[in-house]
């Protein structure tokens, strides 16, 4: 359902239901066709009726059960997961539930993931004992699938069943050892829970089970605390085993805490333990307390630094301390803790051992470092000499990037350190591995580089990017040398120079970028020259903007003016009005017959001409009740000659405020007459002739505008949920996301924003950003989330906000 943001209310939507109104709105059910927005909202209230101890009668729960049953026939993913929720709600009040089988069953095969697993889960809460055999081949495959989402619903619906059919899940063993060895960590714990059910009898297979996987075959830390479990009951039963001891004081060295305090908490259980098994244990412990103390002291050092001061001694001794996590978080603390004199004696002790922790762990030392760098911004020199020696060192994206915000942070709050930060940066992007780091640094240099005290020292680093870079680097070097051209007047020439070097580079980026200001420039002497007051003085290259205008996109906007400028030439067609939009050109036959046509018709017979050339259209389908009428045909007088492309206009008219999607059929009339190829003369009689063409649609499309918006989430806020329409739909012809955008804006006529037409070729998510103008000025805005998936396509989830709720329905449905 669709709620107003601003709705802050503590009372529950649906706090004041009745439990007869909701069974009432279940009629809606049984309307064809099925729509599916009112549908959920409806299954959602029976749901929260079920929720809050509501009891349904026998007869309510079955007649609401068969009447959602008919839902099966939508295929709208969110109203098939609420079907599914409610079905294994009511399957232990409704009778006769057992009917919806075949199409639980159906869904087990079909493509969608997310279909097939809660088809699996509500099918086994429905199934008995005596009917789990027709459904058992289903779950087998289902439990060694490759969809983790799949494979862990069939798992733990499988323990659900065992307790009743024990035998037939006992079956399955192979296929559940199978799934202990999958990838995914959540299938890992519910395949190694089904195992253990199943062969928690046989204590020989127990202790195999635990030591194959003791080996390290896990990647679930969920799995691993439950390993750890049977690992200890099994030395329980048997009093004074210690045969496995050795496995559990394995796992206290384990990366994850959770592991680490499940196996010291075996080992405290153990019974008759003794004070040197309990060691590793108790020390794990300890540890894992320190840690926790000291990354709480951490935090609070963020926001109170005063009162976590009186633990700077105690943090101190921890610096040396064996386990590095907690020697990290300790120097981070005194950093945001301590005084300026203590910064030195810090800032070494770091370096020390910078080299043997992770780079999550850098990175929290890095922010600390930029915290008191701006603190005390007497030490910044200190600072920066570490950032830039860590900087070349080894290293991730995001532990660079963290160390080249700090940087950027400096140069903004300290203007003494911008030109020794500068220095630093330049050498980084001299050897940087990251395209996107050189880029950002290349334009912090063209903003900050001029303002500096010498900015000729930048020049030769950001050459460099141009010569040895790759093609986003040198255009953003490019863009750099062209700031200091502008706002250095003394390096002018030498830059025009260096960039005249490059003007034949091989990316079209960096010619564009590098020849940009040239237009600019000669449009700045021609007015010059027009002007004879502008000649009393010397041209003014300072005069010339340093940011140019926007240009607009050719393409569709230059398309549209050369049709309006030929309509004007017509002057029934002038008579009415500006054009609204231009459709996109569509071939109404085939390209090798001999009559090329798309209402721009060419004749391509050496020997015969064309006269009194028409398309007659007829309506052969609309979606409203008023057809639109045909208004004006002008057909061609004049012969049509070989290859020379004429135009024919057709006019229909549709009534005020109607919009019909339609469908015409068209056919080409003309007369034939033969002529000679060399002469180019006309026989004087000829024959009238007609050819059948494509069928021609006029959609949705055609009555929106595309329209930009230069802040879509701003506008889509403003908009309001309250106007939002929101569906769901599998594209399964569509092969990737890429194409699935470019169909997506086809089908309707809208506008890409913020970027959102740009896909990787190899992208699986997407959300694509579209704004247009429906005729009669109403704004339209949609957001389309898509999913890709190789066995089921595209997922496409589609959110239109409009203030007209008609517009916003037409816009949504024109995926179908």
């Amino acid at each position: 359902m669709s709620l107003k943001r601003d709705d802050e209310s503590d009372q529950s939507l649906y706090a004041n239901l009745d439990k007869s109104t909701v069974l009432q709105e279940a009629r809606v059910f049984n309307e064809t066709p099925i729509n599916a927005r009112k549908c959920r909202a409806t299954l959602t209230k029976i749901l929260y009726l079920i929720y809050q101890s509501e009891r349904l009668q026998t007869k309510e729960a079955t007649e609401t059960f068969f009447s959602i049953t008919k839902l099966f026939q939508s295929q709208d993913i969110p109203l098939r997961q609420a079907v599914y929720l409610l079905i294994k709600e009511l399957s232990t009040v409704a009778e006769d539930v057992i009917m919806v089988t075949a199409s639980l069953s159906k869904d087990l095969t079909a493509k969608s993931e997310i279909s097939k697993a809660n088809a699996i889960r509500a099918l086994c809460k429905i199934t008995d004992a005596s009917m789990i055999q027709g459904i058992e081949r289903f779950l087998k495959q289902a439990i060694v699938d490759k969809n983790h989402a799949i494979s862990s619903a069939a798992l733990v619906s499988s323990l659900h069943l065992f307790g009743n059919s024990k035998d037939v899940v006992r079956r399955w063993a192979n296929e559940v050892q199978e799934s202990v060895n999958s990838k995914g960590g959540i299938t890992q714990y519910h395949a190694l829970g089904l195992l253990y059910q199943i062969r928690q009898h046989d204590r020989m297979a127990v202790i195999k089970l635990v030591q194959s996987l003791s080996r390290g075959t896990l990647r679930s830390p969920l799995a691993y605390c439950m390993l750890v479990r049977y690992t200890a009951k099994i030395m329980d039963e048997e009093e004074g085993n210690r045969a496995m001891y050795e496995s559990l004081e394995g796992w206290l060295r384990h990366r994850n805490e959770m592991v680490v305090y499940e196996a010291a908490r075996a080992i405290c259980n153990m019974r008759d333990v003794t004070p040197k098994e309990l060691f590793p244990a108790v020390s794990a412990l300890q540890l894992m307390l320190v840690f926790a103390a000291i990354r709480t002291l951490n935090k609070l050092a963020l926001s109170n630094p005063a009162s976590v001061a009186p633990c700077n001694l105690d943090m101190e001794n921890l610096i040396t301390d064996t386990n590095r996590s907690i020697a990290t978080y300790a120097i981070t603390t005194l950093l945001k803790t301590g005084n300026e004199a203590s910064v030195d004696r810090l800032m070494k002790q770091i370096t020390g051992f910078m080299s043997e922790i992770s780079d999550d762990f850098k990175i929290i030392v890095v922010d600390a470092i930029r915290s008191l760098c701006l603190k005390f911004p007497a030490k910044q020199g200190v600072m920066i000499n570490f950032l830039s020696n860590i900087l070349r060192d080894e290293g991730g994206y995001e532990f660079k990037r963290s160390i080249v915000e700090a940087i950027f942070d400096i140069i903004y709050h300290i203007p003494e350190a911008k030109e020794y930060a500068l220095s630093h940066l330049c050498e980084f992007i001299e050897d940087c591995e990251f395209t996107k780091l050189a880029v950002r640094i290349l334009h912090l240099l063209g903003v900050e580089g001029p303002k500096s005290a010498t900015p000729s020292k930048f020049i030769r680093y950001i050459y460099n990017r141009i010569i040895l870079e790759n093609a986003t680097v040198k255009a953003a070097a490019v863009s750099a040398m062209g700031h200091f051209a502008v706002e250095v007047p003394e390096l002018r020439e030498r830059i025009r120079v260096l960039l005249t070097r490059a003007l034949d580079d091989n990316d079209d980026e960096v010619r564009d970028r590098e020849t940009f200001s040239w237009p600019t420039l000669e449009n700045g002497l021609v007015n010059y020259l027009a002007h004879p007051e502008l000649q009393r003085a010397p041209f003014d290259i300072a005069a010339i903007p340093t940011v140019t205008r926007c240009v607009a996109a050719p393409g569709s906007a230059d398309a549209q003016r050369a049709y309006a400028a030929a309509m004007e030439k017509i002057p029934e067609l002038a008579m009415l009005g500006d054009i609204f939009k231009s459709s996109k050109p569509v071939e109404l036959t085939e390209s090798e017959t001999e009559y090329v046509v798309s209402f721009n018709c060419r004749n391509t017979i050496n020997d015969v001409v064309l006269e009194n050339v028409s398309v007659a259209m007829t309506v052969e389908a609309t979606t409203t009740s008023s057809q639109p009428t045909c208004h004006w045909r002008e057909p061609w007088r004049p012969s049509t000659r070989i290859r020379c492309p004429r135009n024919i206009y057709v006019v229909y008219k549709r009534n005020s405020n109607v919009t019909p999607v339609a469908t015409f059929g068209n056919t080409l009339k003309f007369v034939v007459k033969d002529c000679d190829p060399a002469t180019g003369e006309a026989d004087e009689e000829g024959y009238e002739d007609e050819y059948l063409l494509e069928d021609l649609e006029l959609t949705t499309a055609d009555y929106i505008q595309p329209t930009f918006v230069s802040d879509f989430g701003r506008t889509w806020e403003q908009v309001g949920q309250q106007h939002e329409m929101v569906e769901a739909f599998e594209l399964s012809a569509i092969t990737s996301v890429k194409d699935a955008v470019t169909k997506i804006i086809d089908i309707l006529g809208m506008e890409a924003c913020d970027g959102s037409y740009s896909v990787k070729d190899k992208a699986t998510t997407h959300t694509l950003l579209l704004a247009g103008m429906f005729v009669g000025g109403i704004g339209a805005l949609v957001r389309c989330r898509m999913a890709y998936d190789a066995s089921s396509g595209v997922t496409l989830e589609i959110a239109c906000r409009c203030e007209d709720p008609e517009v916003c329905e037409r816009i949504v449905n024109s995926i179908v």
